[in-house]
């Protein structure tokens, strides 16, 4: 009977071990490995942190210097719009749902804000409050009516939506009682929004209330889409009957995703009233949930920067071409633009540097 060798474990080598070693989390290395994905929006934040102190001046880009009001004016839209746009994608590109009743949601935080200070009296923080409050319970049941046309197709929710900020588009129109200010829109109440937020001088305080709201939407749409609940709206996207058969509720987390994005445009309502100073009726139009739409398309749906990106970008030639004597109509330059991104890069701005990494 012969014994059966065994053979004898080796140790691992240094040069094995070593990456193993450096990418433990206590390690230096490991540690620079966990921040490397943070550095990227950490700069952006403090270059535009930064932004109103640069006395630079671009004379074809922009009308004065950095940090002249005008300037950061355009600069605080562009943030508000690039964050509606990122808010958008939550149900667009992460969860596949096609909304046509953004708009309405966006109008309400301008709208509702205003009212609230205007006839209640309260100043602009309970005012927002309030308004949050209200848009998101409205959200929650215009979501679950819209949501239940869903077995009739993506086109059913789309139509039901878009009934829905139609009606809210007339009924700002029509300005009943007064309150509304009709085609007019309503300048913005400053009695009730402090003094640091009021007048030109101000502006500077506005965009990092802009750049604020920017970096609330960006944290809660990167956060929610590395959890399961984000995943799981992923999965809805490419596949709804697969997750119902895993057990997952798609209705529960598809009316999650709608909520959460129709609260954040709330904020954005709010934001856009103040940037402006006024609540304009053009926000409550179907045609501007078509501007979102394009904004996230152009920058890339469905990923980290995209719609930041096809926002800040679409808002600032929407400022910037009419200032310009091209002699052609602004929105033709523009929708010319849009076509020429979607040929040259079909999943958006952003995916150029994907592609050129690969």
């Amino acid at each position: 009977m012969t014994a059966t060798r065994i053979p004898r474990a080796t140790p691992a080598t240094p040069a094995a071990s070593a990456p193993a070693a450096q990418d433990a989390p206590g390690t230096k290395e490991g540690l620079l490995r966990r921040l490397r994905p943070a550095t990227v929006p950490v700069a952006v934040l403090l270059v535009l942190a930064l932004l109103p102190y640069s006395s630079l001046d671009i004379p074809v880009l922009l009308n004065g210097p950095v940090n002249s009001p005008g300037s950061l004016q355009v600069f605080a839209l562009c943030l508000v719009f690039g964050a509606l746009a990122l808010g958008y994608d939550l149900m667009f590109g992460r969860t596949g749902l096609l909304s046509f009743g953004h708009a309405l949601y966006i109008a309400g935080g301008s709208y509702g804000t205003q009212l609230a200070m205007t006839e209640l009296g309260l100043g602009l923080l309970p005012a927002a409050l309030l308004t949050l409050v209200l848009g998101a319970l409205a959200a929650l049941v215009l979501g679950a009516v819209s949501l239940r046309t869903l077995a009739l197709g993506g086109v059913g929710f789309a139509m039901v939506t878009l009934a829905f900020a139609q009606a809210g588009s007339i009924y700002v129109e029509r300005n009943p009682g007064g309150l509304t200010g009709g085609e007019e829109g309503l300048p913005l109440y400053v009695d009730g929004v402090p003094d640091a937020l009021v007048g030109v001088q101000n502006t500077v305080n506005v965009y990092w209330l802009a750049l604020a709201y920017l970096v609330l939407v960006a944290a809660v749409a990167w956060t929610v889409t590395a959890r399961p609940a984000g995943r799981v709206w992923q999965a809805i996207r490419d596949n709804e009957q697969r997750v119902a058969v895993l057990g997952r509720s798609p209705f529960a987390h598809k009316l999650g995703a709608f909520v959460l994005a129709s609260s954040l445009a709330v904020l954005g309502g709010v934001l856009h009233l103040l940037v402006t100073a006024g609540a304009t009726p053009h926000t409550s139009t179907p045609e501007f949930t078509l501007t979102l739409l394009v904004m996230v398309v152009l920058g890339g749906s469905g990923t980290r920067w995209g719609p930041v990106v096809g926002g800040v970008l679409f808002t600032y030639l929407d400022q910037r071409l009419g200032g310009w004597d091209l002699g052609v109509e602004p929105m033709l330059i523009l929708g010319g633009l849009f076509v020429l991104a979607v040929y040259v890069a079909p999943g958006g701005l952003t995916a150029l540097g994907r592609r050129r990494s690969a």
